[in-house]
C-alpha cells in the first residue's frame, strides 16, 4: 500500500492511498463469494453461479460493493501506518477500482496541530495579581449573612416596613381601572423594597396591614408588559434577625467565646476567600498570557465536538426544556476555542518538562481532602478510590505543576483593589 500525505494546513491531512491488484485479490473473492450467495439466477443453486457468468452480470455491482466494503479498512491501516490521530471524520473522495486493478482513493481529515513551544524567558509572560484590600462593611455583611441563615419568620399585625413580605392577592386592571376577569392573583409574595420596587411603589407599600388595598403597577410577566394591578394584603411576615450574643455564637461555632472570636474568625474567612479569589484569577492570568504568547492552532473539529459535548450537559441541566443548541453554541465557542489552546499548550509542557504526579502525591492530597472534613472522612476516602475521581485529583496537581513552572517567566504587576469598589460595581448591575 503507498500513501501519499499532504499538509493542508496546521491541522488538515490530505492521504492519498494506493493499494495495489496483488494485495486486494484475496479481499475480492471473498467479497465475490459473499454476493454469489444472496443472487438467485433460474437454472443455478445460491452459491453455485459460475465466476465468468456473475462477472458478466453483476461486476459493476461486485466493485462497488468491494470499494463499500474496504475503504474503512485500508483508511484505517494507512492513518496507523503514518502514525496519525484523526479527531473527526474523514472526507472520502477520488474512488477508483476495476477488478484487476489498483485500488485508489484519497481521505482527508483533521489532526491535533502540533505545539510549538516558544524557548520561556525571565518576564516573557506578563500578568497581574491582584491583593483584594476588604473593610468593615464586608466583616458587617458578613455577620448579617450569618444571622440571616438563622433568623425566624414572624406574622406581624402593624404596619408593613422595608424588607417584610407582603402575602397578598393581585387584581389586574384595565386602563379605566376595571377588573380584568381571569387575571386574578392568590398568595402572591412581595417584599417591600430591597431592590424590588421604585421608591414611589415602595411609599405605598409601607404601613399596609392586613386586608389593606392599594394600587400598583408591577410586571408580573414579559409578555403583557407592565400593568397596574390592586394589591390586597392577606399577612404581613418579618424576618427577625437573631442578636450576636453568646447563644448566636453557640448556635454558629461553639468554639468561639466571644463576639471578637467570631469577627476574628469572620475575617479569616473573607481574606481566605479574596486570596483564592485572586489565585484563581492569577492562574488564568498565566494560562492566558502564555497563549496570547504562542497562539497555538487548533482544529474546528475539536472545537466542534467539544461544544456538541457541552451542549449535552446543558441539555441534562435543562431536564428536558426547550434549548436554542445554536445559541448556546455561540455563546461557548470563543472559550472553547480558548479551553483547546490551553489544553494543547498543557499536554506539551507535560511531554517537554515531563511534569507528573505520583501516586504518593495524590494519596498526600486525598489526605489532606480527608482532613479537612473528619465528619464524612470516610465516604472522601470511598469517594477517591474510584479512578476517574483520583485521576481528577492527578490533573488538578499536575495543572498546579504547569502554572508553578510557569510562574518563573512571569513579569508580575501588583494590583490592588478594595472591596468597597467592588460592592459599587455589584450595586451598578
Amino acid at each position: 500500500m503507498k500513501v501519499d500525505v499532504k499538509k493542508i494546513n496546521d491541522y488538515t491531512r490530505e492521504l492519498s492511498i494506493d493499494i495495489p491488484w496483488p494485495e486486494l485479490e484475496s479481499d475480492f473473492n471473498s467479497i465475490l463469494k459473499k454476493f454469489s450467495k444472496k443472487i438467485k439466477i433460474p437454472g443455478f443453486r445460491a452459491g453455485k453461479i459460475p465466476k465468468n457468468r456473475l462477472m458478466q452480470q453483476f461486476l459493476p455491482n461486485i466493485e462497488a460493493e468491494f470499494m463499500e466494503d474496504n475503504i474503512q479498512k485500508f483508511y484505517l491501516m494507512a492513518v496507523q501506518q503514518e502514525e496519525m490521530i484523526p479527531v473527526n471524520r474523514a472526507e472520502i473522495s477520488d474512488v477508483h477500482f476495476h477488478m484487476n486493478e489498483h485500488f485508489s482513493f484519497m481521505a482527508k481529515f483533521e489532526i491535533e496541530p502540533e505545539v510549538p513551544l516558544p524557548k520561556l524567558k525571565k518576564n516573557s509572560l506578563k500578568v497581574q495579581r491582584t491583593k483584594y484590600v476588604h473593610d468593615e462593611h464586608d466583616v458587617e455583611n458578613a455577620i448579617t449573612q450569618l444571622r440571616k441563615t438563622h433568623a425566624t419568620i414572624t406574622t406581624v399585625e402593624e404596619g408593613a416596613i422595608e424588607g417584610d413580605y407582603l402575602i397578598c392577592t393581585l387584581q389586574k386592571l384595565d386602563e379605566s381601572g376595571v377588573p380584568i376577569i381571569g387575571k386574578k392573583y392568590e398568595k402572591q409574595y412581595l417584599r417591600i423594597g430591597k431592590g424590588s420596587f421604585t421608591d414611589t411603589q415602595k411609599d405605598k407599600l409601607i404601613g399596609l396591614k392586613p386586608e389593606d388595598t392599594t394600587r400598583i403597577m408591577l410586571l408580573i410577566n414579559k409578555e403583557e408588559g407592565e400593568a397596574e394591578y390592586e394589591l390586597t394584603v392577606t399577612n404581613i411576615e418579618r424576618e427577625i434577625l437573631p442578636e450576636v450574643n453568646d447563644d448566636f455564637l453557640k448556635l454558629i461555632n461553639p468554639e468561639l467565646d466571644s463576639v471578637a472570636a467570631l469577627t476574628a474568625d469572620v475575617e479569616m474567612k473573607i481574606e481566605s476567600n479574596f486570596a483564592e479569589r485572586s489565585n484563581t484569577a492569577f492562574n488564568r492570568d498565566l494560562s492566558d498570557a502564555l497563549i496570547d504568547l504562542t497562539n497555538p492552532s487548533f482544529s474546528p473539529s475539536m472545537v466542534d465536538n467539544y461544544l456538541t459535548n457541552l451542549v449535552e450537559d446543558v441539555k441534562k441541566q435543562n431536564k428536558g426544556e426547550p434549548l436554542d443548541e445554536a445559541q448556546v453554541r455561540e455563546h461557548y465557542k470563543s472559550s472553547a476555542e480558548r479551553n483547546l489552546k490551553w489544553y494543547s499548550l498543557r499536554n506539551k509542557l507535560i511531554e517537554t518538562e515531563g511534569i507528573h504526579a505520583s501516586k504518593e502525591e495524590v494519596d498526600v492530597e486525598i489526605k489532606k481532602l480527608a482532613a479537612r472534613t473528619p465528619q464524612s472522612e470516610k465516604e472522601i476516602r470511598k469517594f477517591y478510590k474510584k479512578p476517574s475521581n483520583r485521576q481528577r485529583i492527578e490533573d488538578d496537581l499536575v495543572e498546579k505543576k504547569i502554572l508553578e513552572y510557569l510562574e518563573q517567566f512571569a513579569k508580575v504587576k501588583e494590583v490592588e483593589i478594595h472591596t468597597k469598589d467592588l460592592r459599587g460595581q455589584d450595586h451598578a448591575h
